[in-house]
């Protein structure tokens, strides 16, 4: 699969919290996080494996019982199963893929 850049395709998941998957395949699928200074992403967990970038701004990350303050250039993995949340610093971009695949991410136009 092959995905050429553009700016169409976000969805509003939260307040705040827009997601646009990039690309998927079997057991893996890519996504785009544009999220708004002073948003938050609650608590919660899933069985998916969760491995993330900041490709810009900083936000709070809060995974188990730790709290990182991540800014643009930092990286992160989150096992399956485990809490996490997040509240957003300033305006950011992350990047994050999720294995398996998250059947609730993928376009609507399957």
């Amino acid at each position: 699969m092959f995905h050429k850049s553009d700016s169409s395709g976000y969805k509003q998941m939260l307040e705040g919290i827009k997601i646009k998957t990039l690309v998927f395949g079997e057991k893996t699928l890519l996504t785009e996080f544009r999220l708004e200074k002073e948003s938050k992403i609650p608590r919660h967990s899933h069985p998916h494996e969760q491995t993330g970038y900041l490709v810009s701004g900083r936000m709070l990350l809060f995974i188990g019982e730790e709290t990182f303050e991540t800014e643009a250039g930092d990286s992160w993995s989150i096992p399956g199963d485990v809490e996490h949340s997040a509240e957003i610093i300033e305006d950011s971009i992350a990047v994050e893929v999720f294995s398996p695949v998250r059947e609730e991410y993928l376009p609507d136009n399957l």
